[in-house]
Parts: structure tokens; sequence; C-alpha cells
């Protein structure tokens, strides 16, 4: 059956992977974004809507016609605090506005597994209490609210809480790793990287909003963790990356607390990329169950975490001269290393 995708944060790198994914599908799609829409490959197949999901009447736009709304629009952590909250929060609000208004099917939203914060215990469930931490987490569990009120008026909105996922067009904090091991540096971690950490290909990702962009609503509309189904240590999973840049590096363990303590104060001196969500987690276990999504929807990840992370180096390296010196703050480009940069030098 062929349906009208709306997807919000379309030129975005969940964006333009759900589009292929859907147009691969025979599906129709509009994209809606506030960046331009820079996809050649794909260009002439959407219809496109260059708009904020902060102003109504571009949404309303971008909205005529549609069936289904994927809402990936938001605003990441290294954003400003209020365009966070403006963004991931009034955004969500006004998107699920304007799909009752004009009678769309359903709205799935992309949420994050940052809404159970920072975890005493694995696996983390559906069920387990949100505690965002930081701005954006804590936009993101006030999003989530906002959806399970559309909810109680009769929307559909299933709420998908994926890992960090990679794959082409994934840059951001990956971008360093990929970086430092295609120059044939040793690449730091912090604490001993013996813990689980769980990811996710963004081919998976895309299959699992899938299913919850069709299966009956009786099915859909609820919450999701979703993540790859076979995942290693920190340690093992970053290494196979050094491994196949073939230089012989190592994956090199750093004292955990002296290392986060510098990096707070970097975050706090705009130095650093890297915001407290990730470094106070990165050391530790992080993992969800994906059975709900398992037994429910019929989720069969395909890709494993070493998988998803070779599949996104072979990008970078096909692609690193067209943004060899770009730099900003989504995930479609490096993140500046500030201080890390020098960093490199002794690895």
């Amino acid at each position: 059956m062929q349906r009208h995708f709306l997807v919000t944060g379309g030129a975005g790198f969940l964006g333009i992977n759900l589009i292929r994914n859907l147009l691969a599908r025979g599906q129709n799609v509009t994209s809606l974004d506030i960046a331009p829409f820079p996809y050649e490959d794909v260009r002439e197949r959407v219809r496109i809507v260059q708009g904020d999901i902060r102003r109504a009447e571009d949404v309303d736009r971008a909205m005529e016609g549609a069936d289904v709304v994927v809402h990936a629009a938001a605003a990441l952590p290294l954003y400003k605090p209020e365009d966070i909250r403006s963004t991931d929060i009034d955004g969500t609000r006004i998107v699920l506005d304007s799909a009752m208004r004009h009678g769309v099917q359903r709205a799935v939203h992309i949420s994050s597994t940052a809404v159970y914060g920072i975890p005493d215990h694995h696996p983390l469930f559906e069920t387990d209490r949100l505690h965002g931490v930081g701005p954006y987490g804590e936009a993101k569990v006030a999003a989530e609210q906002v959806c399970m009120e559309f909810r109680e008026t009769g929307l559909c909105v299933p709420i998908i809480r994926p890992k960090s996922f990679i794959g082409p067009e994934r840059l951001g904090v990956f971008a360093m790793l990929y970086e430092w091991a295609s120059e044939g540096h040793n690449f730091p971690i912090l604490g001993k990287g013996d813990n689980r950490y769980q990811f996710l290909d963004v081919e998976d990702l895309c299959d699992a909003i899938w299913l919850c962009a069709t299966l009956p609503d009786e099915v859909a509309n609820d919450t999701f963790n979703i993540g790859a189904e076979v995942y290693g240590t920190l340690r093992s999973d970053f290494q196979a990356v050094l491994d196949e840049a073939g230089f012989g590096k190592r994956i090199i363990p750093i004292p955990e607390w002296p290392a986060i303590m510098a990096l707070r104060i970097l975050e706090l001196l705009r130095l650093s990329p890297l915001y407290q969500w990730i470094y106070e987690t990165v050391g530790k276990e992080s993992f969800v169950s994906i059975d709900k999504a398992k037994e429910r929807l019929g989720y069969a990840p395909k890709y494993s975490n070493v998988d998803a992370l070779l599949r996104n180096y072979h990008w970078y390296l096909d692609n690193k001269a067209s943004f060899a010196k770009a730099s900003g703050v989504s995930h479609r480009v490096p993140w500046a290393q500030g201080a890390l940069a020098i960093a490199k030098r002794f690895f």
C-alpha cells in the first residue's frame, strides 16, 4: 500500500537514510527541515519543504497530503539549551497538533535512550524510570510526555527509543574515532573499556520505523527500545575499527574519573564537543532490552555493533574529502574536536 510520509528532519542523518528507505519501498515522501536538502540522488523524487518545526505555518505546509508523519527533527545536545527546548518540546507539540488537524493516521516519534539518564541497572526496559540528563535528555523526556497527551486524544503515536545509531552519512562524535583510526593513531576510551555498549545501525532503525508506521494501531501505538542484538564491549567493538584501518593500533584505556573531571572543565570552557551524557556513560554498561520490539513488532536487526561501525567507517573513508574542512553540531558533519585535537598527537 502506497502512503505519503512526512519526514521532519529530512535533511539530517536519520532523515536521508529513512527517505531513501521509504522511496525504495515505493512510498511518497515530503521532507521538512530547517536546513537545505542537498541530496541530488533523491532530490527529484521528494517534495522538499524548507522550514522550521517551531513555525506552525511551515509545518502545516509540509503536512498537506501526509498519511504518516515520522518526527525525527530535533535539536541535538550541542545546541543552545533554549533551542533544544523550543525545538524538541514545542516543535513536537506543533507537529502533532498539525497532524491531528490534517487528519493524519499516525505520527511516529523518534525519541532517545537518553531519556533513561545515567542508569543504575541493565538491560533497560521501556517501563524504567525516565530521568533525562542535561537540556537534551530533559527535553526528550518532556517531548514523550507531549506524545502521551496526543495519544489520549486519539492520535496513534508510536514512540521509538533508539540507541546511538550509525551508518552512511553519520559523522558527529564518531568522526573522531574514524579520523584517528584512518590516520594511524591509537584511540583512548574512558575506563577499562570492558563495559558492554550497544549501538544500532541506521538501516535497522529505518526498518523499525517502517514497522511502527504500518502495523495495526493496537500493535504500534506503544513505546519501543530499538538497538543492535549482537554487541560486545566498547573496547572490542572500537578495536575492530582500528584493526580495519590496518596500522596495528590499539584502544588505550585511561582513568575514568580524572578524564571526566577534565572533560567537565573543557565542556564548560567550550573546548570539547563531548557533553555530560556522553562522557559519563561511555565508561559504563549501556544496553537496552529489545525483546518488546521483537515480540510485538517483529523487529529483527540485521547488523551487529561491529557491522554498523565498519559500514560507517567505510562510508567515512569514501567521502572524507567532501567534509574534510566541515564542522558543526549536527550528526552529518564532524564535530570540532577543540582541545581533543591536541590530545591526538599523544596517541
